[in-house]
């Protein structure tokens, strides 16, 4: 497995268990992978279960995908797009994220899904928690490409005030332990745009299922 890291310095610690890793990749290096999912599995406005669509797009790779509907919050095999299932998570996603999650202590992390999200300018993620996994003692791992965005880390409480963390193109989150069930969220406002991708930004949050 090649070395992601090579001459960049290794992850820092934000917070307890909360850690970011500075261009480990970039949007160039997974293009190719990311279109080529999209293809199979366009982008799309999900659902919450009262009704309300999602400001942010998104679609899945791997063995399960996350999907929003009235029947809730869930992971499923399958795409409920088009009965189909989701397109098989790439090799260099794998080894993105396992060499991520390694690097900030998580040795046993292997993905097995991976939400993609597209964020236009000024469309946010608001606090929320990711506790729809059955095994929480693995990691988060998070890998923003594109345009810029504001990584808020709430704690324990949505109402707390929020540390938040610039991040650039190729940047990596990883989180778990005691910040397992942190809330976070994201904001896209006054972000810097992307040589090629402007005002838009993917993100890749891969998770063991």
């Amino acid at each position: 497995m090649a070395d992601l890291f090579g001459q960049n310095q290794g992850p820092e610690q934000v917070v307890r268990d909360v850690y970011v890793c500075r261009q480990l990749t970039s949007y160039t290096a997974m293009q190719a992978s990311v279109q080529s999912i999209h293809q199979q599995a366009p982008f799309r406005f999900m659902s919450t279960p009262g009704g309300k669509r999602l400001r942010i797009s998104m679609t899945n790779c791997g063995e399960f995908g996350w999907v929003s509907d009235a029947q809730g919050y869930r992971y499923a095999p399958q795409d409920p797009t088009t009965g189909q299932n989701w397109p098989a998570m790439p090799a260099d996603f794998i080894q993105l994220a396992e060499q991520a999650a390694q690097a900030c202590g998580f040795d046993e992390f292997t993905p097995n899904a991976c939400l993609i999200n597209h964020y236009l300018s000024g469309r946010n993620l608001s606090a929320h928690q990711d506790k729809n996994e059955p095994d929480l003692s693995q990691p988060i791992v998070s890998v923003s490409l594109g345009m810029s965005a504001r990584f808020q880390i709430h704690g324990d409480s949505r109402q707390n005030k929020a540390l938040e963390i610039e991040l650039y193109d190729g940047d990596v989150m990883v989180w778990g332990r005691s910040a397992r069930l942190m809330y976070h969220g994201v904001k896209t406002n006054h972000s810097q745009p992307h040589p090629q991708l402007g005002l838009h930004r993917i993100n890749l949050t891969f998770r063991q299922v």
